[in-house]
């Protein structure tokens, strides 16, 4: 008797709805045993479906039923074994494959390359690449993607290459045709994100263009992130202007883009165009990468807002985007709304522990931070490489120095972990600037892995706060080996010999700054007052309130003078007089930003500032003294942690 006429999804649909049967009871049912093209039917939609493992087993059941397999077998057995990375399957399936003469067929041959690619054997891959007599879109495809998934995007490119070239040279294939299409592109311009050169990128971008590719959605998705890991965000967002169909996968690329790369307001500014113009419904990715501008930019209003978004669409559960609430509420100066934050996760990954220790670190609370690590372990959750980068940065905020050392050596033989330059640099920071330059710089010389500039800045900065020229002079040696155009370093060896009186090397820095073409990265600070960033520089004068400002400052100096203080003038220029210095230290651009926020805010609010440059000492007492006279809390971020001013002291305890 023949098997009841059937659908193949429906017969999944049956499967899975019932808990008794089994799928061989349903075959029994539903298919003809003696028929391969049902069985091909099968095994094609039970792959489809993602139910790997059963298709699979109808595989093996049909060739113990002793039905020879056809062309239209082995495509989504193989493809079964790529999706499960079952290598032995896989293997014993291109055997069956050889033995019927189906393992040169373009669809199986395509499938098996997909198939060692994702089991990690790319040899394997290859070889079966090679011996395709006559390849399709598809088998390249196959054979780039399989380098791009294990690392290997150089041999991507060259085969891409060889590709272009054996193309040239064959008859009838003009510029419109050949074995590329849009998804060959796709991969290829994966591979140009991982090589990460602007060139190349450059070129693959105009070969799109020239084969009229540039209208694929996937491709123009594919080069917005590939300009950007060449760190080409221009074009990154002239690829994304220029697309005439954008889906979400579109917007949420480019709002990261700008995110990552320090372009908060722009990432913003896309996110609330997406909104505006409805173009796409977002989800939680947008919205964790919108928090991350956010977190750059300190716009802690459009934070809370996104917030908002988030409980409204019940993602606060989401890992990744409460994650990215706690590091957007951190580096915005809220490091308790952070913590409620935290608190209601229901499950927290390591990046949200870690996310909770840098908070508390940058914000000087390195015993909190301490804390929440031992609740991470005792919750099971074991700490990485970052988490460890994160406790000792704690302990160097707060000079921890026994607490940090203590858990440089756990983080080695408790769990595990090899120390990386950023740990040491952490590590020399702490000894440093607690005063222990001689141990720091030892450490640095029994490191395994070459230093590089970030841990010789560290020693630097640390030699000037302690006043030290000899280490100070190796340690600016060694980093304008490494990195001569950073006007930094040159700046800190110049404040160690201004700190010493030593003006005529001061003077010599400055020429030599001069006559290589160095030039000093310029302060600013960015204050948000009702949604809206407002930028200052060192004396800026274009601010349209400058003039207010300027009074203010005026005002609040005398006050500042009768509160005690006196400028510290020990670093700047020995070349111009006591008054001179005075007013270069007045119009440094925190200073005048703190003055914008409190003229332009009411009584209690706190005024929040950020800064590119650590806050230099007079800026420090000055804005520690306002807190006072004013009654107001500062909060001024700058590259390394957040100072917290209130009634004229410093959550930092003047160690930073």
């Amino acid at each position: 008797m023949k098997a009841a006429k059937w659908n193949p999804r429906v017969l999944l649909q049956r499967r899975h709805c019932s808990t008794n049967a089994n799928i061989t009871t349903l075959f029994n049912k539903y298919v003809d045993k003696t028929n391969v093209f049902s069985w091909n039917s099968i095994i094609a939609e039970l792959a489809r479906s993602g139910d790997s493992v059963e298709s699979l087993k109808a595989f093996s059941s049909m060739r113990k039923s002793a039905i020879n397999p056809n062309r239209s077998t082995f495509p989504c057995a193989i493809k079964s074994c790529s999706a499960l990375c079952d290598l032995i399957s896989g293997k014993q399936a291109h055997q069956q494959a050889f033995v019927f003469g189906y393992a040169s067929d373009l669809f199986t041959s395509s499938a098996l390359i997909d198939m060692y690619s994702k089991c990690g054997e790319l040899d394997d891959a290859r070889n079966v690449f090679d011996e395709i007599p006559h390849r399709n879109v598809v088998s390249w495809t196959s054979m780039i993607n399989g380098y791009v998934q294990n690392d290997s995007a150089r041999e991507a490119l060259l085969l891409f290459k060889e590709r272009l070239v054996e193309e040239s040279s064959e008859v009838g294939v003009d510029d419109d045709g050949g074995c590329v299409d849009g998804v060959a592109m796709v991969a290829i311009l994966a591979a140009c994100s991982r090589v990460c050169e602007k060139n190349v990128t450059r070129g693959v971008h105009g070969f799109v263009i020239k084969r009229g590719l540039d209208e694929v959605l996937g491709v123009g998705n594919t080069l917005i992130d590939a300009y950007a890991k060449c760190g080409m965000v221009d074009f990154s967002r002239k690829v994304f202007d220029e697309m005439n169909d954008k889906d979400l996968i579109s917007w949420n690329s480019i709002i990261a883009v700008c995110a990552q790369h320090g372009l908060a307001d722009e990432a913003i500014g896309v996110f609330q165009s997406m909104v505006s113009n409805a173009e796409a419904d977002y989800n939680a990715i947008t919205l964790s990468a919108v928090l991350l501008a956010c977190a750059h930019s300190g716009a802690l209003r459009v934070g809370k807002e996104i917030h908002v978004q988030v409980i409204k669409m019940y993602l606060e559960s989401n890992v990744f985007v409460g994650t990215s609430i706690i590091d957007m509420y951190c580096k915005c100066g809220r490091v308790n709304t952070a913590r409620r934050a935290f608190d209601r996760m229901n499950f927290k990954n390591v990046k949200s522990w870690s996310a909770m220790i840098a908070g508390y670190g940058m914000h000087g609370q390195a015993r909190e931070a301490l804390k929440v690590l031992s609740d991470m372990i005792n919750a099971g959750v074991r700490p990485n490489s970052i988490s460890f980068i994160s406790v000792l940065s704690a302990c160097c905020h707060a000079g921890m120095v026994d607490e940090g050392w203590h858990w440089f050596c756990a983080m080695q033989h408790r769990f595990n972990i090899k120390p990386s330059v950023e740990h040491y640099g952490c590590m020399v920071d702490l000894f440093g600037r607690a005063g222990y330059l001689k141990r720091a710089y030892n450490l640095i010389m029994d490191m395994r892995a070459r230093p590089d500039f970030v841990i010789w800045c560290s020693l630097l900065a640390s030699c000037r706060i302690h006043k030290n020229v000899e280490l100070g002079e190796i340690s600016a040696r060694k980093l304008l080996e490494l990195d001569p155009n950073n006007s930094g370093y040159y700046t800190l060896l110049s404040n160690i010999y201004a700190d010493a009186g030593r003006w005529e090397d001061v003077k010599k820095m400055r020429v030599f700054m001069k006559n290589h073409g160095v030039v000093k990265s310029p302060g600013f600070s960015l204050v948000e007052l009702k949604g809206r960033v407002h930028v200052f520089l060192v004396g800026d004068r274009q601010h349209q309130q400058h003039e207010k400002i300027y009074a203010y400052l005026k005002e609040l100096s005398w006050k500042l003078l009768e509160a005690g203080y006196v400028p510290s003038v020990g670093s700047v220029l020995h070349d111009v007089d006591e008054e001179e210095k005075e007013m270069t230290l007045r119009v440094h651009s925190e200073k005048l930003a703190v003055v914008f926020g409190i003229m332009n805010s009411a009584h209690g609010v706190t005024i929040q500032v950020i800064k590119n440059l650590r806050t230099c000492e007079d800026c420090h007492t000055t804005v520690k003294l306002i807190s006072k006279i004013i009654d107001r809390e500062i909060v001024i971020r700058d590259p390394k942690r957040f100072h917290h001013f209130s009634k004229g002291a410093c959550s930092c305890g003047d160690y930073w």
